[in-house]
């Protein structure tokens, strides 16, 4: 069986500044080997010249602040079809809606069938990842893990997703074919499929890239950069719906700073300090080679030597603290750390903050009639994703920015 060494207060992390490379790669279970293209992504492949090329593309030509930035007319068209739903659904008074369910089905693509397939297969993905292999733990028992079904389950899903991302880079590369590349409209318009198909053509990605190795970065940003925001945006609509305080001050400086505008620009998103809170943003051991390190994220921000009240949401807590999600503050470790931290951490801030600013400036919100916010069920699933146990079903109420 393998050995296992588990971090779970933040003092430990400190392993990541001192013994970072000793603990770079990344263990290759059996669920991620069979869903993620035997490990070729960016997440889960071993640190080595790959990770550093595929990391390089990532970082260079897909999350640059300019790239994140050319993505603002995909935010507004999806920020735009959210609003307008919710706007509908605010004609049925006191009818609450599934807030996550929304989250995940604005979107501007035109093929909504084939969109909400892949919603269906990632989140199956984010499920069956977080699935317990016996083989994984006690390598002469993995004949259970076939007999369990559970191996037939994962390729299952494996070829299904395979079959989609195959589909979805034919449509951009005809679409590439049939339009004009030169147009400077259409080129601002890209995304980041066509990007990487556009790159890998002109023979600029600095790395040969088999049709699986590009399937895997593919898979990565879409499992990174999907349910993740959503769930995100959930979980803090679920905290401030509970915490009508803190809902009232970040919906008041929301409306403030954006008094009357018909759209919220990113500029008004940089004076909403109160809003950037709700988004939020070694020692004497040995440790033996092979061990797996295991990084308790959960307990480590919850660690009473880092935090006072831990347990309570009190975004006031980062109006004047130095603990800032994009550095190495260990305290909050939101997007991990060390050189395998999430790379994409300025793309999800930037989603998260317009999206919720949005959300706060247009409608107020409250839980159905009866419900009271101290009992709102805040209960965890495990996965991938750590998703509410029971969706957010809040009320909306359209306000008018104007007088």
């Amino acid at each position: 069986s393998l050995k296992n060494y588990h971090m779970h207060d933040f003092s430990t992390c400190e392993m990541f500044k001192t013994h970072d490379i000793v603990i770079s790669n990344r263990p290759k279970t059996t669920p991620a080997n069979i869903l993620l293209y035997e490990c070729q992504g960016i997440g889960f492949s071993n640190y080595g010249e790959y990770w550093r090329q595929v990391r390089k593309i990532c970082v260079l030509q897909l999350l640059s602040v300019r790239r994140v930035q050319s993505f603002q007319h995909v935010r507004d068209g999806e920020v735009s079809s959210l609003i307008t739903k919710i706007r509908l659904s605010c004609f049925n008074k006191g009818s609450p809606l599934n807030l996550l369910e929304m989250l995940l089905i604005a979107s501007k693509e035109e093929n909504t069938g084939q969109s909400n397939k892949f919603g269906e297969l990632l989140r199956r993905l984010e499920e069956q990842f977080a699935a317990f292999c016996v083989g994984d733990t006690f390598l002469f028992l993995g004949c259970l893990d076939v007999l369990s079904g559970l191996i037939g389950r994962l390729n299952a899903t494996a070829r299904a997703i395979d079959a989609l991302l195959d589909r979805v880079i034919e449509e951009h590369t005809n679409r590439a074919s049939s339009g004009s590349d030169d147009d400077d409209d259409q080129s601002n318009k890209k995304d980041f499929v066509d990007i990487l198909l556009q790159l890998r053509k002109d023979g600029m990605l600095g790395a040969e890239l088999s049709q699986d190795n590009l399937k895997a970065v593919i898979l990565d940003m879409f499992v990174a950069g999907t349910d993740t925001t959503a769930t995100t945006l959930e979980w803090a609509m679920a905290e401030l719906v509970k915490n009508p305080t803190s809902m009232k001050r970040a919906r008041e400086e929301v409306r403030s700073v954006a008094k009357g505008k018909l759209n919220i620009d990113m500029k008004d998103i940089e004076k909403m300090d109160y809003l950037k809170c709700v988004s939020v943003r070694w020692r004497d051991y040995n440790i033996l080679a092979k061990t797996r390190v295991i990084v308790n994220a959960w307990a480590i921000q919850r660690d009473p030597q880092g935090w006072d009240r831990p347990e309570d949401f009190l975004s006031d807590k980062f109006l004047n603290s130095l603990v800032d999600c994009k550095s190495q503050d260990f305290e909050f470790i939101s997007f991990g750390a060390g050189r395998r931290g999430y790379l994409g951490t300025s793309f999800a801030l930037v989603e998260v903050e317009y999206v919720i600013a949005n959300l706060l400036y247009w409608f107020d919100w409250n839980l159905p009639l009866g419900k009271v916010e101290e009992n709102l069920n805040m209960f965890e699933v495990n996965g991938l994703v750590v998703h509410k146990k029971l969706p957010l079903h809040p009320v909306p109420t359209l306000y008018s920015p104007y007088p």
